[in-house]
């Protein structure tokens, strides 16, 4: 049950942080950051979104930062490469940049 809250406590902050352009890329660090927060040792968590660097700033320093905070596993997955749709797709569709970030505290 908290897992569900959690999820839907995240979209609703992700998207007001999506409508309202005030919000920074540091705001969205820390929504992220929180959520981690509150993971269990052994929890998996997984967050797709366009992860472009205007709007998360560098996910690849980001991931880091999870290794250094104990995390055993943490990946950041390019999901427009031909896995789930080519760039051509993504572009077409408005979702150049999108990306999956999975991992296991």
């Amino acid at each position: 049950m908290n897992t569900a809250i959690i999820i839907f406590t995240v979209c609703i902050i992700l998207f007001i942080i999506d409508k309202f352009k005030p919000f920074t890329v540091a705001m969205l660090g820390c929504v992220l950051m929180i959520c981690f927060g509150v993971l269990k040792k052994g929890g998996t968590f997984a967050i797709h979104d366009i992860m472009s660097k205007s709007r998360y700033g560098d996910m690849q320093e980001f991931v880091n930062e999870l290794y250094n905070d104990g995390y055993e596993v943490a990946e950041l997955i390019n999901t427009t490469d031909g896995m789930f749709m080519s760039k051509g797709e993504a572009k077409v569709l408005g979702l150049s940049g999108s990306s999956l970030l999975v991992g296991r505290k």
